[in-house]
């Protein structure tokens, strides 16, 4: 097949992190056929700094025009000011808006040769694998926001299209995996989500019988992903609940390092990003540990181009490379270096 790949390496790390990812797309393409092109954009400080803007036009029209999105990681201690008029996140924020894309799926399987990389125990870990799916484009992210002095207001705000969409493609997934699905909200406090448990119980029994659900609350679920993660298979929750709970799962895995993201919406067209930050402290020094940002190609193999085992390749690639012990400084036991980002990516390469 023939597509159009964009590259937005954004800040920090990304550029050496996604240039892995590019690296291993354009190996997969080489061993299966397929015709990838891509094509560079800015977004975030990078983009503020060379056009006043997180998102240029012309990076949201190449987004538009590509069958899929690679994205780095956007952000820096230089355009940290929270009072500044234009920050790097808006670009993010304004391009997931832009593409419709309101869904965002977050997998967490802990790799067998990494489980003493985590803070939890061993025994949690084994045979744990869960799909967050994050509510992207509403919530208190959106909302109303005032600030002065004396006050400042963030409006939290649901639709109930907002809802049905995200709960719809969360079910569809669990559909091809356990047919568990987990809702998480704060209905004993909030009024959105009491719409969005309301929501689920009309949506799940409905159209979807042969997945089974259950609701839980966020504080309670901050504490059972760590006290028996094994339980648990999709996950569906709201923007910043989403936000803040996948960041925990992350622990599961042992390092930001090694998860990736997919950002969805009702097309084929996603954007595709490791869930770490720019990393701007290690940044230039070739360390970054690139393994999210490949799987994160895996998944746009998936799920933006259909090509499926073209993504079981690269993720077959990435763990075998893993076993192989071609370990970045933040997976490494303690008090060895490391292997480089670019070795990293070779490992991937070797493997595939």
């Amino acid at each position: 097949m023939q597509a159009l790949i964009a590259v937005l390496a954004g800040d920090g790390i990304g550029g050496e992190v996604t240039a892995e990812a590019v690296r291993a797309l354009e190996a997969v393409a080489a061993r299966f056929g397929h015709e990838l092109r891509f094509e560079a954009a800015l977004l975030g400080g990078a983009a503020i700094d060379a056009a006043g803007d997180a998102l240029p036009a012309a990076t949201l029209a190449l987004c538009r025009r590509a069958d899929a999105v690679l994205l780095g990681a956007v952000g820096g201690p230089k355009w940290s000011d929270p009072h500044a008029k234009v920050r790097p996140e808006q670009g993010l924020l304004q391009l997931r808006k832009a593409l419709g894309l309101f869904a965002n799926l977050r997998p967490v399987v802990p790799h067998p040769a990494l489980l003493d990389a985590s803070p939890i125990k061993a025994e949690l870990l084994r045979g744990v694998d869960i799909m967050v799916v994050r509510e992207l484009t509403g919530g208190i992210y959106f909302g109303e926001k005032r600030h002065s002095a004396e006050e400042a207001v963030d409006v939290c705000r649901y639709t109930l299209e907002e809802i049905e969409r995200v709960v719809r493609l969360a079910a569809g997934l669990a559909r091809t995996r356990r047919r568990k699905l987990t809702s998480i909200d704060k209905a004993n406090v909030l009024e959105t989500s009491r719409l969005w448990r309301s929501t689920v119980e009309r949506v799940l029994p409905s159209e979807f019988p042969d997945v089974n659900f259950e609701h839980m609350l966020v504080d309670a679920a901050a504490m059972h992903l760590l006290k028996r993660p094994r339980d648990f298979d999709v996950i569906v929750t709201e923007n910043m609940f989403g936000d803040i709970l996948t960041d925990e799962a992350s622990m599961l895995a042992g390092s930001l390092g090694i998860l990736p993201s997919a950002s969805l919406g009702a097309g084929a067209r996603g954007l595709f990003e490791p869930i770490h930050g720019s990393a701007p402290d290690i940044a230039g020094r070739g360390i970054a540990n690139p393994y999210a940002a490949i799987l994160s190609a895996a998944m746009l193999l998936r799920y933006s181009l259909k090509l499926h085992a073209e993504a079981d390749a690269l993720e077959a690639a990435v763990s075998r490379a893993v076993v192989s012990g071609a370990l970045p400084a933040d997976l490494a036991a303690p008090g060895t270096l490391g292997v480089t980002t670019r070795a990293a990516g070779d490992a991937v390469l070797t493997a595939l």
